[in-house]
């Protein structure tokens, strides 16, 4: 039970950190992406924040022999640049530049009942969904091949 008030006291405050950052507004998110216009660098100045924060946190965090609620650390090990990172962040950035959302940033608006945010929200499942579809044919396609 502590472990599901604990996620949900932290999603309350990344939800609002967000939200008081600006970065839940794809007018204000755009315009950070627009260099030529209306740049507005506040944007900037909220990631190098949360950068700064997660570095000083991760060495305090990581000294610990183990989480508070869990027997292990669960970090990535991959280290290899491939094409599904590539790939990925690619279309990630694509579509924050499009829509003026990230997954981060459309959940708390979705919160504040912006339909915009349902809308990619929607369309960010059904591409979840569509890329897991593609991802176990290709998969299946594979196995057959092999045996």
């Amino acid at each position: 039970m502590a472990r599901i008030v604990l996620a949900l006291l932290a999603g309350l405050v990344f939800g609002a950190g967000i939200a008081v950052s600006g970065m839940i507004n794809p007018a204000k998110v755009l315009n950070f992406f627009d260099l030529a216009g209306s740049w507005d660098p506040s944007l900037a100045f909220v990631m190098g924040g949360a950068l700064i924060v997660t570095a000083v946190g991760y060495r305090f965090v990581l000294r610990r022999p183990r989480p508070l609620l869990d027997e292990a650390f669960h970090l990535p090990t991959a280290r290899r640049i491939d094409l599904p990172l590539v790939s990925g962040a690619a279309v990630f950035g694509i579509g924050w530049g499009i829509t003026g959302f990230c997954p981060g940033g459309a959940v708390p608006a979705l919160g504040l009942g912006q339909p915009s945010a349902l809308v990619f929200v929607g369309s960010m499942l059904a591409g979840i969904a569509l890329a897991r579809f593609v991802r176990g044919g290709l998969a299946g396609r594979a196995r057959s091949r092999a045996a």
